[in-house]
Formats: structure tokens, sequence, C-alpha cells
């Protein structure tokens, strides 16, 4: 097969299959680096993300129970 044969059986193959991307590239982890402030980032909004998710819970356990969760009364 020739350069111009793979690239038309390739061109072909992601037409008929809808393929988008490389599933080896997506799944493989990267090598490059984060600086410090990004890391920080990054940590600073999953802890304000969980917080949010445990306001959200605590929300949503009041409304269906009525007292807060992990309290006596609702153990009772």
């Amino acid at each position: 097969m020739t350069s111009s044969q793979d690239a038309q059986a390739i061109a072909e193959f992601i037409r008929t299959r809808g393929v988008t991307r490389c599933p080896t590239a997506c799944a493989a982890p990267t090598h490059g680096s984060v600086s410090a402030g990004d890391r920080f980032a990054l940590q600073h909004r999953a802890e304000r993300l969980e917080a949010l998710r445990l306001v959200r819970a605590q929300s949503a356990w009041l409304q269906v129970f009525g007292t807060p969760a992990g309290s006596q009364a609702a153990h009772r």
C-alpha cells in the first residue's frame, strides 16, 4: 500500500466510523508539567466544588427529611 492509499483508507475509516480523534492519544497520560500556581488553583477549585457539593447535599437532605444530616433526630 502506498502512503496515498494509506491516507485514503484512513480517511474512509474515519468517514464511515465517525472517529474524530485517536483513542490511544486520549487514553494515555500527558507528560506535560504544571506550574505550582496552576496546581494550587486546581486544588482550590476542587475544594470549592466539594464545599458546594456538600451544601447541595445538605439542602437536599433537609428537603427530604426536614432535619440536618447526621443529627440524632434523623436516626430515631
